[in-house]
């Protein structure tokens, strides 16, 4: 099977990507695919995870970059290569020109973390910040392949690009061949893109069903219009996914054969790449956890088997820290809560005894005693609590308010 082909959309078949698993043998490692009981519990079918984050490079990028750099000819190999990136492409082409001998050399925003940055240059690359947002960065590495002769790695729009991507759908065949769904975040769509050629054109009963940030949908209005559409200002906390417009390869590929897109909010994603964490023990990026938000959204709606790609696993540690307490939050595992107490001495030691019998743990606490809105003798508590879940919640505000304090917020 193979889509729809035009002048500017090059046809994709089966034997492209089985060219390119081949290719690619020895070179990037067959990721595994681990069960999650947790999800299948909520989905009712077995879910599987497949594990992306733990390819080399820490995502797939690693599999279509090597795959396009290699069908270079020598004189295009000579004159080096050129790609932007805020994080997982530009890793992939760093190592993918190292391995292969291509001299390279990245474009990266201003802004870009620090152990992305790192991590590129390590993996053999020139690294060049520029812009403070990815399509200005863009614009210079394809001036500069303009000026310099260097062969432009797209991230997501060329057929080599989208073949590479393509042998992860099949692994997923020959580790789990009773799966009924795929799920795979959407991006640019070189990856769900892949995908669903592999897949459908071996398994057509197979649903694959892509998923987008729910601020960075670009997927649901072009496919409304029949032709890329481009976001003004798309905005999500998973930058792997966050492309204001669709490939156009991609897109052809993704309108013929992809099922549904559906879309995941931030909260979601912050769940889902906290279950991960806790349940799973993967270290997920938010744009990789995006299938599982998708299944924790609406987890009847999904045929069983199921597998879902985690895509990458590069995530800076501080935004790891920033999505951990939003999925917590999200979760229901923090409490806020602002009481009004009577200002004498041992009362606050008393609030606190009170919150250890109730088992909640203090994150952070504001002792506020000068305020207009407050008696001669009374003072005010911001109380930031770590809790056991939307229950425990109730329970702990139930219990200070047994004790007499005063919950006003």
């Amino acid at each position: 099977m193979m889509f729809r082909a035009t002048a500017r959309h090059p046809a994709l078949i089966l034997d492209d990507v089985r060219g390119a698993q081949k290719m690619l043998s020895g070179v990037a490692r067959v990721t595994a695919l681990e069960g999650s009981r947790h999800l299948s519990e909520l989905v009712g079918a077995p879910v599987h995870l497949k594990c992306e984050n733990l390819q080399r490079t820490g995502s797939f990028k690693l599999r279509g970059a090597y795959v396009r750099i290699s069908g270079l000819t020598p004189v295009e190999r000579a004159a080096g290569v050129v790609a932007a990136s805020a994080g997982n492409h530009a890793q992939g082409v760093a190592l993918a020109s190292t391995l292969l001998g291509v001299r390279s050399t990245v474009f990266m925003p201003v802004g870009a973390p620090l152990p992305k940055v790192a991590a590129t240059q390590e993996y053999g690359a020139e690294v060049r910040l520029h812009g403070q947002v990815v399509d200005e960065t863009l614009a210079a590495a394809q001036q500069y392949a303009e000026e310099t002769g260097a062969v432009f790695i797209h991230p997501f729009d060329h057929p080599d690009i989208i073949a590479g991507q393509g042998t992860v759908g099949l692994e997923i065949l020959e580790q789990c061949p009773e799966v009924r769904t795929i799920v795979v975040g959407i991006g640019g769509g070189g990856l769900a893109a892949g995908i669903a050629v592999a897949v459908k054109a071996l398994r057509p009963d197979i649903r694959i069903v892509g998923v987008q940030a729910e601020g960075a949908a670009a997927y649901p209005p072009s496919l409304a219009a029949g032709h890329p559409v481009s976001l003004d200002n798309p905005v999500t906390m998973a930058d792997g996914i966050k492309v204001g417009r669709p490939g156009d390869i991609p897109f052809a590929v993704i309108e013929e054969l992809v099922d549904e897109v559906r879309t995941v909010t931030e909260n979601e994603l912050s769940s889902a790449l906290l279950l991960c964490l806790e349940r799973a023990k993967l270290v997920v990026e938010p744009a990789g956890a995006s299938p599982v938000a998708a299944l924790l959204s609406d987890p009847k709606a999904f045929r069983g088997p199921v597998v879902a790609v985690l895509s990458g696993g590069n995530v800076d540690p501080l935004l790891m820290q920033r999505v951990l307490r939003h999925g917590m939050s999200a979760a229901g595992r923090y409490l806020s809560l602002r009481l009004r107490l009577t200002d004498r001495p041992g009362a606050l030691a008393t609030l606190l005894a009170a919150l250890t019998v109730a088992d909640a743990n203090v994150l952070d606490i504001g002792h506020v005693r000068t305020d207009p809105r407050l008696g001669l003798t009374e003072v005010e508590v911001d109380l930031h609590l770590e809790t056991k879940g939307p229950r425990h919640c109730e329970e702990v505000e139930a219990a200070l308010r047994r004790d007499g304090y005063r919950v006003i917020g």
